[in-house]
């Protein structure tokens, strides 16, 4: 989030995007004072799924309205982006791996890096189950700690297979 700016607005914004049924992830101020991006990524607060169009329509008319009521905390023109962190977000919390649940992710750990589906995520560990050439799934229990990266893979054989069925 970094600027002072980004953080007051992360403020005032919470709790808008929050009644509107979906969480607050990042809101980023850029560009020069007379011509600022505010972009403002929200998410569904946890598990599967997606943002829908509608929802996000809606939250972007009323984040829109509530910088309009800060005129003393976001002062001249801006541009207002409002968007979802989309599959190239980094998987950083418990919260992104459990809305990765039924994803290819890639997990990076200290020992090395394990590619899998995300079955299930507690508190401290991520449960993968990668496919096998031989002997079926193998089962992964990866501690959160642990993770130094991840990430969700695109399956675009996938995303065909669930169009046609």
């Amino acid at each position: 989030m970094g600027s002072e700016l980004a953080v007051r607005l992360h403020e005032v914004l919470a709790p808008v995007v929050t009644g509107s049924g979906l969480f607050l992830e990042e809101v980023d101020v850029s560009g020069p004072a007379r011509k600022r991006l505010v972009r403002v990524t929200v998410d569904l607060p946890d598990g599967p799924g997606g943002v829908g169009s509608d929802q996000l329509g809606d939250v972007s008319k009323e984040v829109s309205a509530a910088l309009d009521d800060v005129d003393d905390v976001l002062e001249g023109a801006y541009l207002l982006e409002v968007t979802t962190p989309g599959v190239s977000r980094p998987l950083r919390e418990a919260r992104h791996f459990r809305r990765a649940e039924g994803r290819l992710v890639t997990l990076t750990t200290p020992e090395g890096s394990v590619t899998g589906r995300v079955v299930a995520v507690d508190p401290d560990t991520v449960h993968l189950s990668e496919e096998a050439a031989k002997g079926g799934p193998r089962k992964h229990e990866v501690p959160l700690a642990s993770i130094t990266q991840g990430r969700i893979e695109v399956e675009l054989r996938r995303a065909a297979e669930h169009e046609e069925g």
